[in-house]
C-alpha cells in the first residue's frame, strides 16, 4: 500500500547553490538558514521515501513567456539538470518515476485539470537546491522524481483556490496508487520576496508568519486572497506560496503533526523557510 509520509517545503533561492558550492554553510549571514535543514535531512534518512513528488515552478529552461502552460506534469525516465547562467553547478540527474506521472496525469485529467504532459524535461534550481540541502553530499539522488510545474511568471497566473486543488486531486491520485512506494511530497519557492521594480527587496515576514501558521491545520486561509492580492502581501516572486498551497493539498485531509520549521530573513533578498509536515 503506497504511504504517504509528508510533506517537505522550503525556499530555492539560487543565491542558496551559490553558498553550497563555496561551502558557506557555516558562514554567520548563511547560517540561520542552513541551520534548519539538519533535522530534514534527519527526518528523510529515518523515513528513506522512494517517491518525491514535487510542486515547484520552472525559471526558463522548459517554458518562457511565448509558451507557458498553467500546470505541467513531467512523465519522462529521467530529468536532467541544466546550466540556467547563475553560475551554479550542473546537478545530478533525477531518475523519473513514469508509470506513477502517468497514473496521475490521467486522474488528473480524469478530474477536469487541463494539463501539460511533458516526456522530456529539464529541471532547473527550484528542484535541485531543495535536494541538495535535503540529501546532501550524496552520489545519486535516493527517491524518483515525478515534477509538477506551476506558471507563477506569466500572467494570467492559476488562483490559490485552483491550485490547492490541483494538490488536493494529485493527492487523490497518490492515495489510488497500488505500489509498495514511500511518497514524499515537497512545495518549494517563497516566501516573500521581488527581484525587481519599485519594491524590489520586498520582505512582508507578516505574511509569511500568516503562511507558516495556517499551513498545516488551515490551508483554506492561505486561498482567500486573489493573485493580485498575493502579490500586494508578498511580492511578485512571493506568487511561489502557490507551490506551498498545491503541496499542502496533496497531504489531503491525514492528521500532521509540524516535525521543524526555520524561517529566516533575508536570504538574498528573499525571506526563506523550510517546514517539515509529518502524516502520523
Amino acid at each position: 500500500m503506497t504511504e504517504i509520509i509528508g510533506g517537505y517545503f522550503t525556499s530555492h533561492v539560487p543565491a542558496i547553490g551559490g553558498a553550497i558550492a563555496k561551502g558557506l554553510q557555516s558562514d554567520p549571514y548563511w547560517k540561520p538558514f542552513f541551520d534548519g535543514f539538519p533535522p530534514i535531512q534527519k527526518w528523510l534518512n529515518q523515513e528513506k521515501p522512494d517517491v518525491a513528488v514535487v510542486f515547484y515552478n520552472d525559471h526558463g529552461l522548459n517554458f518562457f513567456l511565448d509558451k507557458m502552460p498553467t500546470f505541467a506534469v513531467g512523465a519522462a525516465d529521467e530529468y536532467q539538470s541544466a546550466d540556467e547562467g547563475w553560475g551554479l553547478p550542473v546537478y545530478k540527474t533525477f531518475t523519473g518515476d513514469p508509470a506513477l506521472s502517468w497514473h496521475i496525469i490521467e486522474a488528473l485529467v480524469g478530474d477536469e485539470f487541463d494539463i501539460t504532459t511533458c516526456q522530456k524535461m529539464f529541471v532547473d534550481h527550484a528542484m535541485s537546491i531543495p535536494f541538495e540541502l535535503a540529501w546532501p553530499n550524496v552520489d545519486a539522488w535516493p527517491v524518483k522524481l515525478v515534477p509538477i510545474a506551476i506558471n507563477t511568471v506569466q500572467h494570467p497566473l492559476p488562483s490559490a483556490k485552483r491550485c490547492l486543488a490541483l494538490g488536493r486531486a494529485v493527492g487523490r491520485a497518490l492515495e489510488s496508487w497500488e505500489s509498495d512506494d514511500k511518497i514524499v511530497v515537497m512545495g518549494t519557492g517563497g516566501l516573500s520576496h521581488q527581484l525587481d521594480g519599485a519594491r524590489a527587496g520586498f520582505i512582508n515576514s507578516d505574511y509569511d508568519r500568516f503562511c507558516l501558521d495556517h499551513l498545516m491545520n488551515d490551508p483554506e486561509a492561505l486561498v482567500q486572497d486573489s493573485i493580485a492580492g498575493i502579490v500586494e502581501k508578498a511580492g511578485t516572486q512571493g506568487v511561489e506560496i502557490l507551490n506551498w498551497i498545491a503541496a499542502r493539498g496533496a497531504l489531503g485531509a491525514r492528521p500532521l503533526a509540524k516535525r521543524t520549521e526555520n524561517y529566516h530573513i533575508p536570504i538574498s533578498n528573499t525571506a526563506a523557510a523550510s517546514v517539515v509536515l509529518e502524516a502520523v
